[in-house]
């Protein structure tokens, strides 16, 4: 069973993070008619210091975001901004990111890991997740997504969305790349003050129960600050739209983060930082504990000078999944300890010249990780397992540079990936593959260069359109290539070990565009759009076979090639008194139906639409009011996944969810949200439970927020 651990200091924190500003600010002298209050001096000298930026709701011009607006982008990318998170109380993580195009999960519900999919690729690397630039390469086979980034979405100062090919950091993948980025001192210190924080409690109905974090940052001087923060959850077993209650959906999470930033001097910046992530719940029939530790230590040195620009980042991740016992108090795999040690680093420069009327803008590096995968199988059987012991190296060297001459853009950027992976294991008899029976030792390594070309146009200020060419591969993980052993219980399958695998790669091209136009029906409105279509041939794709009446399981290379295409659209419109977002996907795929391998299946809906629509009212808009739409057609999963006699579908459906937010003088504010507001009976789209029988999607839920600024 699950123990929750006390609350009462996270409390006693949390509730001085709220009090803290009021009493502040209630003792703040008012600012005498000569001085401009300090709220109107800090957001000026917010907006001296950044641009404009694309809308979101309660996102305005001269945000500190303006860096991450995909709408500057001639490329397929998203971010999700703090505010939307904020807004989007009641969603899970894996909510948040299926509002994003071309961009969905393959959950378990009763595993608060985040398995992100993009355009129906998922697992094993296709998809590099990361958590402050940090690779999260914890691979895990059996009745669940093969790959899980475990962050508690207290700390999220947003996530940046990349999908297709990557040359730079974050590359090697196949299909995009999904960056977790927590907060950092500059988030949480406004200009002109040395301090602030945020301090957040959170009740909802339906088993949500309470939840609390507190996040703060202190500036001692012109060179030194800090950051930390704790938060606490632990929500029940919720119901579905049913009244049927979901299993073993509880979970006991603990986190922390703390950050330190050194800047001696304009040029040169120092940050450490870490973040740690402590869950106890119940999946894949047992009882578990999650630890995962991201630390970092970087280096930038921005001198004004334009061939400069230079920044290395070094990390490392160690994440253990244990088990405990299954609910009958044993099992064959109680004992099971998965740990995955990483470590790594990257090193980048940007730099910007003329030659002649062409406009000159490179960046160049190198990144590098190292992973070590170490399995127990279990406190009786510690080897043999299907998920086998092994290391894993992965090199990216890279360039990109964009010349600009006139109104076309033009970016050519390569990228060297090298992997190699060694380790040992043990082939059982009758092996499909022809391997000999006893030991083995393998030690591939194999490298690749993958090249792309984006021609950009900007013929008005409000109209880019677009076209690239990219490739991208993907090695075989150490999970693919040492399966092996035997599956609990009586089932009689036995997994296989395939050190023959090659890696997967995929050729494609897309087209689209970006619209941006400020004053469209009003002179204070903006209207943002993202388009893009893409269509990419993928070879030698990996995933499970079966031999010998379906016992024997092991990974191979599908032949032929396969094609995957598809249209996304986001839009953002802000005229300050109302706003709005949708994001629509359309994907066709001839994806191998065993897409599934040891897990659950990996297709997208063919169509998948969100929206969230409001409106801000009251002196100072201080009431905002909307409400969020998601509705997908039914999904495909795969002939081997259907059961006898029944269609290889997913029934599609539709949900609303009502939101609202106040916000008081001080920096404090109320947020209530309705999720499922009509009840409504599902299971999400590629998101299962070993052997379930019920629709697992949440019923309704009613919460509460109350958050502080300051």
């Amino acid at each position: 069973m699950i123990v929750r651990h006390s609350r009462s200091v996270l409390l006693a924190c949390t509730a001085l993070a709220i009090l803290l500003p009021i009493s502040a600010r209630a003792q703040t002298a008012p600012a005498t008619s000569q001085t401009p209050p300090p709220a109107e001096a800090d957001k000026a000298q917010t907006q001296a210091q950044t641009g404009d930026t694309f809308l979101s709701p309660i996102i305005v011009k001269g945000s500190r975001y303006a860096a991450s607006d995909p709408y500057n982008k001639p490329g397929p990318s998203s971010f999700v901004t703090p505010d939307e998170i904020d807004l989007q109380t009641g969603l899970s993580t894996d909510d948040i990111l299926r509002n994003v195009p071309g961009t969905s999960t393959a959950n378990n519900p009763q595993n608060p890991g985040v398995a992100v999919n993009i355009r129906g690729f998922e697992g094993s690397g296709r998809v590099n997740m990361m958590i402050d630039g940090v690779r999260q390469n914890f691979r895990f086979t059996g009745h669940e997504a093969q790959g899980f980034t475990y962050i508690d979405p207290a700390f999220l100062r947003g996530i940046d969305v990349t999908r297709g090919a990557v040359t730079g950091i974050g590359g090697g993948a196949l299909a995009g790349s999904v960056n977790f980025e927590t907060y950092n001192v500059d988030d949480l210190i406004d200009p002109g003050k040395n301090y602030g924080g945020i301090g957040s409690v959170t009740y909802g109905s339906n088993e949500t129960g309470w939840s609390e974090s507190a996040i703060g940052a202190y500036r001692f001087n012109d060179v030194f600050s800090v950051l930390g923060g704790i938060s606490k959850a632990d929500p029940g077993n919720y119901e579905n739209g049913n009244g049927v209650v979901v299993p073993f959906t509880e979970e006991d999470l603990i986190s922390g983060i703390l950050k330190a930033e050194i800047t001696p001097d304009a040029d040169n910046t120092i940050k450490f930082g870490g973040i740690t992530y402590d869950n106890d719940f119940f999946a894949n029939s047992y009882f578990q504990n999650i630890k995962n530790q991201t630390f970092t230590a970087g280096y930038a040195y921005t001198p004004d000078d334009p061939l400069i620009d230079f920044h290395t980042n070094f990390y490392y991740n160690r994440l253990k999944m244990q088990y405990d016992a299954n609910i009958t108090g044993g099992g064959s795999a109680a004992g099971r300890r998965i740990t995955d040690t990483g470590i790594g680093f990257d090193v980048y420069n940007t730099s910007q010249f003329d030659l002649g009327e062409v406009a000159v803008t490179s960046t160049y590096g190198v990144e590098y990780f190292h992973d070590n995968y170490d399995v127990i199988n279990s406190r009786t059987q510690p080897q043999g397992g299907v998920n086998g012991s092994g290391k894993n190296g992965s090199l990216g060297i890279f360039e990109s540079t964009t010349l600009s001459y006139g109104i076309a853009d033009l970016t050519l950027g390569l990228r060297y990936d090298h992997f190699n992976i060694d380790g040992s294991g043990s082939v059982v008899a009758n092996d499909p593959l022809g391997l000999p029976t006893g030991p083995y030792t393998v030690d591939n390594s194999e490298g690749r260069l993958n090249p792309s070309v984006t021609v950009a146009l900007n013929p008005t200020e409000w109209l880019q359109p677009y076209i690239t060419y990219a490739e991208a591969s993907r090695p075989p993980t150490v999970n693919e290539i040492f399966a092996g052993g035997s599956h609990p219980g009586s089932s009689g399958q036995s997994f296989f070990p395939n050190p023959f695998l090659e890696p997967e790669t995929s050729k494609g091209w897309e087209i689209g565009a970006n619209i941006k136009v400020d004053g469209l029906f009003d002179a204070g409105d903006n209207f943002r759009l993202k388009a893009n279509y893409f269509n990419d041939r993928i070879d030698n794709y990996i995933t499970a076979a079966m031999a010998g009446g379906g016992r024997q399981i092991f990974f191979i290379n599908n032949p032929g090639t396969s094609h995957v295409d598809g249209i996304e659209i986001e839009a953002a419109y802000d005229a300050g008194f109302v706003f709005g977002q949708l994001a629509y996907t359309y994907t066709s795929t001839d994806l191998p139906s065993q897409v599934n391998g040891f897990g659950v299946q990996s297709y997208l809906p063919d169509n998948i639409f969100s929206a969230t629509i409001g409106g801000r009212f009251l002196e100072d808009q201080r009431l905002t009011v909307g409400s969020r739409l998601y509705a997908v057609s039914n999904a495909f999963i795969g002939e081997v996944n259907a059961a006898a006699g029944q269609e290889p579908y997913q029934p599609g459906y539709g949900l609303v969810d009502l939101f609202a937010n106040y916000k008081f003088e001080k920096g404090f504010e109320l947020t209530a949200s309705v999720t499922n507001v009509f009840d409504k009976t599902y299971t999400p789209a590629s998101s299962t439970i070993a052997g379930n029988t019920i629709d697992t999607g949440r019923g309704r839920t009613f919460m509460v927020t109350a958050r502080a600024k300051f």
